[in-house]
């Protein structure tokens, strides 16, 4: 409800100082409506794109250095029985 005042308010203002221009009154809702997504993107601290990528490639190579680690391990134990 709150949001939807907001934009309300946005459009009595656009048409108060007598923007009519399709073009015009597209271009600024589109403005809004984008600092609102940024707004609720910034709220849920998403991460970009390239930010996932490099994060999901770092914990690619902490996975492979654990399963070296294990196996490692594993073939320490193998010897001390032996």
């Amino acid at each position: 409800m709150k949001n939807s005042k907001f934009v309300i308010d946005k459009l009595a203002r656009l048409l108060e100082q007598g923007i009519i221009s399709s073009k015009d009154l597209t271009s600024e809702l589109l403005t809004i409506l984008r600092s609102k997504r940024d707004e609720f993107v910034f709220k849920l601290k998403l991460t970009s794109k390239d930010e996932f990528d490099i994060l999901s490639k770092r914990v690619e190579n902490l996975e492979k250095k654990i399963e070296i680690l294990k196996s490692k391990k594993k073939k320490s134990k193998q010897a001390r029985k032996s």
